[in-house]
């Protein structure tokens, strides 16, 4: 896992394993924790006291995909990705490790998050993967062009990080909610697909479009669960059994 640079202000170089923690030359030095992930985040790159996803909205997401709920999304985005055994995937906004921990098994994977829950739960749940404490959205703890494949699912994006990280011919895959993604609940939202094109194409070619959706029947307590994941409180009680639709839109780039 020679692929980190160290997250200290002005020092920026490599990272080396060494028994359970990373060092760097300048003597810099993280412990992996317990649970098995690195926690590169540094004061300067949290805005609050406990960044990203909160543990309950961690909970509320790891037992809809528990239901079997998202896994045809699941599906359909590895099946456009096309991952390959000599991958070294990145999944940058990674959440509590779901989609990752489904992707090639022999490629080499990591997963970064703001969120120390988490990272956590991923740690705890997918150990075949590497897991990463970071702020993606301003500096990928990674060295240049030491990635293959970066996958962006639902989360924020940041085009100069996925370029610099991306090795030459190196391939980027974002999924987007489509306007129909829980639209039962929360009425139709945006197209997202024109803008987000439009936000890569200086250093970014668009190679493929495509979208994956299923729905799934869900009661009271899946619903509440939805909600608690995207942080909307429930408005009314639905119905005992509610038809919900995921839907996403699917991009694929590759470097200038």
């Amino acid at each position: 896992m020679e692929r980190l640079l160290c997250p200290v202000r002005n020092c920026g170089l490599p990272l080396v394993r060494d028994g359970r923690r990373y060092v760097c030359a300048k003597a810099h030095s993280f412990d992996l924790s317990r649970s098995g992930y690195l926690n590169l985040l540094q004061p300067q790159d949290r805005r609050s006291k406990d960044p990203g996803d909160s543990a309950g909205a961690v909970a509320a997401r790891r037992r809809l995909h528990e239901r079997g709920i998202t896994a045809p999304l699941c599906e359909g985005i590895w099946a456009f990705a096309a991952p390959r055994q000599d991958d070294v995937i990145l999944d940058a906004g990674c959440g509590e490790g779901f989609y990752l921990g489904a992707a090639m098994p022999g490629a080499e994977r990591y997963g970064v998050d703001i969120s120390l829950p988490a990272i956590d739960a991923a740690a705890k749940k997918y150990p075949g993967c590497h897991w990463i404490v970071a702020n993606a959205d301003r500096q990928i703890p990674f060295q240049a062009g030491s990635v293959s494949l970066v996958v962006s699912i639902t989360a924020r994006m940041n085009e100069a990080e996925f370029a610099r990280v991306l090795a030459p011919q190196g391939r980027l895959v974002i999924a987007i909610p489509s306007p129909d993604d829980l639209i039962e609940l929360r009425g139709r939202g945006r197209e997202r697909v024109a803008r987000t094109v439009e936000s890569f194409q200086s250093m970014f070619e668009l190679t493929g479009q495509s979208r994956v959706a299923t729905t799934a029947v869900l009661d009271v307590s899946g619903v509440e669960d939805i909600l608690l994941s995207i942080y909307r409180p429930m408005q009314q009680e639905p119905a005992i059994a509610k038809d919900v639709t995921f839907s996403l839109d699917l991009l694929s780039f590759r470097r200038k």
